[in-house]
């Protein structure tokens, strides 16, 4: 059976990680779940999976699933705090980590499982457009196994050979393309973008997501952070990654060829898929996720990603091209920004607004360490709450 922590195991990607799971026990069994501060959450999945540890950030949280792991009989062990994470996920009976936490927050629980060596399973973005050298020195060093869990990396890693150090090239891969749903604004003018409210920002029309994400996918900057990825994960140049607006979700991403020939992975908008897909590679297990009818799908549409009605894809592009310390202070800077936009402080067309005076303003030396990656994200975090001050006044 595989050792399975899942980092963030209360978010969207952790609940449907465990309903995989639970669709397989005879497969995976769970060492570890970590969580931020939803202990209620957590203590029912403790319960029902029985993990060795338990890892909340807040303490408070931790104290009140210890007590009722203990009232309810459960020998599962209670931590807390971040370097607890780091203990989760570099376990010896964690074969496989689930790297789940949202946001800068997931960097250094993850970068432990990739420098312990594990199967790491990367549902967390920002690990990579934060530190992508550093976190791809340690995986190579490691040994580490990463597989992508975004729907729109794996679908490129189903589409993929196996490369070697030749890179895309020895494959006769010409270039990638990212598909995006457009998110709920695809056709809403922007003139009246002004007035959006946060409700409505998180409904997204495909996907369930939680909040932060949500509206990443509003402004498009969940597109910005997956082309820093996959540039990163399949060594691939910013000009040879592509984003085209695809407002079913069906086509999760495509690899086109050398020949012509364009190979897409397509499946229901379920992220059960590229997490059962990634949980038993190089096999294949059921997900739960049902069948693809393409008669019902009817169609399939594709339009240009505009980078004046999008300018967060404009950004993530120009960051992918500028190096490091840029995408760090980008990723810094969008979340500030869209805690902003969730607490009401600014309107929706700010986010952008301020991720770029965040760039404008940063100093942007390229990072040779982990403490360079931090300084840079704390740079880019206080140059966009500068920002939202001002506006705020």
């Amino acid at each position: 059976m595989i050792g399975l922590t899942v980092l963030g195991a209360t978010g969207s990607v952790g609940v449907s990680t465990l309903d995989v799971v639970a669709r397989n026990p005879d497969r995976f069994r769970v060492v570890a779940l970590t969580a931020n501060h939803n202990h209620a959450r957590l203590a029912e999945q403790c319960l029902a999976f029985r993990p060795e540890i338990a890892v909340m950030v807040d303490a408070g949280a931790a104290t009140v699933l210890r007590e009722r792991l203990a009232a309810s009989g459960c020998p599962t062990e209670v931590l807390h705090g971040a370097p607890a994470l780091a203990e989760a996920a570099t376990l010896p009976g964690a074969d496989a980590v689930m790297a789940a936490i949202v946001g800068a927050a997931g960097l250094l629980p993850t970068l432990a499982a990739a420098k312990a060596g594990k199967r790491v399973l990367l549902a967390n973005k920002e690990a990579l457009v934060m530190s992508g050298r550093l976190f791809m020195q340690a995986v190579h060093a490691s040994g580490a196994v990463l597989l992508p869990i975004d729907s729109e990396h794996n679908a490129v890693f189903q589409c993929l050979p196996p490369i070697d150090s030749a890179g895309l090239d020895g494959v006769g891969v010409r270039r990638i393309v990212l598909t995006a749903s457009g998110g709920p604004f695809r056709e809403t003018p922007t003139e009246a973008l002004d007035r959006v409210t946060p409700e409505q920002a998180c409904a997204h029309p495909n996907w369930s997501m939680g909040r932060k994400i949500s509206v990443d996918s509003a402004t498009m900057m969940n597109k910005g952070l997956e082309v820093i990825e996959a540039c990163w994960l399949f060594d691939a140049a910013p000009d040879r990654v592509e984003v085209v607006v695809h407002p079913q979700s069906v086509i999760h991403s495509m690899v086109e060829y050398a020949d012509g020939s364009v190979l897409a992975q397509m499946g229901n908008p379920d992220m059960r898929t590229p997490i059962a897909h990634a949980l038993a590679w190089p096999e294949r297990i059921g997900s739960g996720v049902p069948a693809l009818d393409l008669v019902s799908t009817g169609r399939l549409d594709f339009e240009y990603a505009d980078p004046e009605r999008f300018p967060c894809l404009a950004l993530g592009f120009a960051a992918a091209r500028s190096g490091s310390a840029a995408s760090a202070v980008l990723n810094a800077a969008n979340e500030v920004a869209v805690a902003a936009f969730l607490d009401g402080r600014i309107r929706f067309p700010r986010i952008p607004d301020l991720i770029g005076g965040a760039l404008e303003g940063a100093d942007l030396n390229e990072p040779a360490s982990l403490d360079d990656v931090l300084a840079l994200d704390e740079m880019g975090r206080r140059l966009a709450r500068e920002a939202v001050a001002r506006l705020a006044r």
